[in-house]
């Protein structure tokens, strides 16, 4: 028994979203009399971060605290319309919609301080702590929650705000009817050190080596979060989960974790991961995406790695030992 070591390498670009009638997503913004701002969508947050990111890019734009952020994904009937939690679309559409809501919000609120403190909206700044003061004078000053109670209960406003994001039509060729279906692409190279065991055809993976250019990253944290876990994602596609040779009849198929194979901790490989930072010009302060395509590079990358290692040609997912198996042994 022999275990064969190769490396394999793949590079994706990835759409992010999809042009279908303009790909929209709307956003709603409002303050309450303590100075808090709930930002309203439809857009549902699947453990992707949606909440923390769109958190982040209104209080930015408001330029109060991230923690005076509240953000409630209610659903198709109570909030405003989103095409939906796919295409890694999230950050950079509905980002978008938030910061138009919240600039017409903020407007509204620089208005109302304005008024309090006699001086022209134009001069007033927010310093991202919950005040507002005079431009050049922040002795002159006054707190978001005194400018939204006065506005609320003394002037009469409402501090909200609509947003909506779309992205340009394509112009298709007359010709070959070529177009551009999206406006920004994220893109990734991943490098895969693995095994290959000759006799079982087990494949054990050792290393993963990737780079990322995804716009601008938001939250760094969460998109290195996000990255290792979507190739955990990747590898299982790969190399574990199925739902053969029964499907599409489940009578015999997993019917738990302990039957439906996924990678486990011990499966998990050292993962370095550079981020490069290329902001996208229509994206939300230069964010693009990062939900699918640390995903996508993975199964490719194992495959070639596969190919390198024992000369076997992988063709279908999950490359599974018997798979490999069988490969490293072509029919006479």
């Amino acid at each position: 028994m022999t275990r064969h070591r190769g490396r394999g390498i793949a590079s994706i670009n990835y759409p992010i979203g999809m042009n279908l009638g303009g790909d929209p997503s709307q956003a709603l913004v409002h303050s309450n009399p303590s100075g808090k701002f709930t930002v309203a969508l439809s857009s549902i947050d699947l453990g992707q971060g949606m909440k923390s990111v769109t958190r982040q890019i209104c209080a930015e734009t408001l330029g109060v605290p991230v923690e005076d952020v509240y953000v409630d994904t209610a659903d198709s009937d109570t909030g405003p319309h989103c095409m939906g939690s796919f295409a890694s679309r999230g950050t950079h559409r509905v980002g978008n919609a938030v910061i138009v809501a919240a600039k017409e919000a903020r407007g509204v609120l620089l208005e109302a301080a304005a008024e309090e403190l006699e001086v022209n909206a134009d001069d007033l700044v927010t310093d991202g702590k919950g005040n507002i003061h005079v431009r050049g004078a922040a002795s002159k000053s006054i707190t978001v929650k005194a400018a939204s109670q006065a506005a609320q209960f003394k002037q009469g406003k409402t501090i909200s705000g609509r947003g909506i994001f779309l992205i340009p039509l394509s112009t298709v060729h007359p010709e070959t009817g070529e177009m551009s279906p999206v406006s920004a692409y994220a893109h990734a190279c991943l490098v895969v050190d693995l095994e290959v065991c000759d006799e079982t055809g087990d494949v054990k993976v050792n290393k993963l080596t990737s780079a990322y250019e995804l716009g601008r990253a938001l939250n760094p944290k969460m998109v290195e979060q996000q990255l290792v876990g979507g190739a955990w994602m990747g590898m299982s596609h790969a190399l574990y989960e199925t739902p053969e040779p029964y499907y599409p009849n489940p009578d015999h198929g997993g019917r738990d974790f302990n039957e439906y194979l996924m990678p486990g901790p011990g499966d998990i490989a050292p993962h370095d991961i550079t981020v490069l930072e290329r902001p996208a010009p229509d994206g939300p302060f230069g964010a693009k995406g990062v939900g699918e395509p640390p995903v996508v590079a993975v199964p490719p990358a194992i495959a070639n790695a596969i190919a390198a290692a024992s000369g076997a040609r992988m063709r279908e997912l999950p490359m599974t030992p018997q798979r490999v198996w069988t490969a490293l042994r072509p029919a006479p």
